[in-house]
């Protein structure tokens, strides 16, 4: 079974994957592979520098990831030009460490994707299991772990879908509002229905 874990920014989604992996399930993380893709010297670096100018190049040669956020999450056109060069990539590589987990004989494996939904990747998953938090929590999480200006977190909160419009897609749900205990429980819970 392949199981599709997704959120928003600051939902709690990490903690959860980290769970899964605690009980010895491979993680395919899109957000490693989307750092693994953007590597120096590889071609997607290389684009990107070309589309966004060198301010978003550190000086050792890695991606400066604020500079670049800051470009686009307030630019809907330069944020849909990133995703275009970027989701691909990122499938590819996810593919391939997908179908090298099921070789080895793995059963059931999860696929970490924030962006599961607004990507359109539910077809490449048997479940989907959604990790929601209130908009309150989030935004005050985002602020915090970020160090962002309420503006700053709204924005890059409103860049993704509605958390709600998410849990409507789920097969499950993990309400993350609560302690850290509570939310294991749940995943206990989704883990001995789905029977693996």
């Amino acid at each position: 079974m392949i199981i599709g874990l997704t959120g928003s920014i600051a939902s709690g989604k990490s903690t959860i994957s980290a769970m899964l992996k605690d009980k010895g399930y491979p993680i395919i993380d899109a957000d490693l592979v989307a750092r693994l893709v953007v590597e120096p010297g590889t071609s997607n670096l290389q684009e990107i520098e070309r589309e966004f100018g060198s301010s978003v190049i550190n000086k050792d040669g890695t991606l400066n990831r604020e500079a670049l956020g800051k470009l686009i999450f307030n630019d809907p056109a330069k944020r849909k030009q990133l995703n275009d060069l970027m989701h691909p990539a990122i499938r590819s590589e996810m593919f391939r460490q997908r179908d090298e987990h099921l070789k080895s004989g793995q059963k059931t494996l999860i696929m970490d994707i924030p962006l599961l939904f607004e990507s359109r990747l539910q077809h490449f998953v048997d479940k989907i299991l959604v990790v929601s938090v209130t908009e309150e929590m989030q935004l005050q999480r985002l602020m915090n772990r970020n160090s962002l200006t309420k503006d700053e977190a709204t924005a890059r909160i409103q860049s993704q879908l509605p958390i709600s419009e998410k849990e409507k897609g789920a097969d499950a749900v993990i309400y993350n509002n609560g302690t850290i205990e509570q939310s294991k429980e749940q995943l206990e819970r989704i883990l001995t229905e789905w029977d693996i």
